[in-house]
């Protein structure tokens, strides 16, 4: 099924940048690296129109539980947020910015 899955860098490369550098920053370099392989599995079915986040893994049902932390980064343009589970990034949230394309 990866195969089918669009690869982050390849949909997006500037966000896929943007994120290497912002979490590269933040001293986070194994989620850095891990970036522009992270396949778009599914979108937020939110009804917030700012929202533009997207799930890089299978969706939990409910919480994530244990191994779960959060990356926050406040980029210029959007507020991302990144859901990190067992050092793997499962969700991408992103609220405000340019629409991506």
């Amino acid at each position: 099924m990866d195969q089918e899955l669009q690869r982050l860098g390849e949909l997006f490369p500037e966000l896929a940048g943007e994120l290497v550098g912002l979490l590269r920053a933040e001293g986070e370099d194994e989620l850095a690296s891990s970036v522009p392989f992270l396949r778009v599995r599914e979108w937020c079915s939110c009804d917030e129109d700012s929202c533009q986040s997207f799930y890089t893994a299978p969706p939990p049902e409910g919480a994530y539980g244990p191994g779960h932390r959060c990356v926050s980064l406040m980029p210029e343009k959007a507020m991302v947020v990144l859901d990190v589970v067992d050092g793997q990034i499962r969700f991408i949230e992103i609220l405000g910015g340019a629409p991506l394309s």
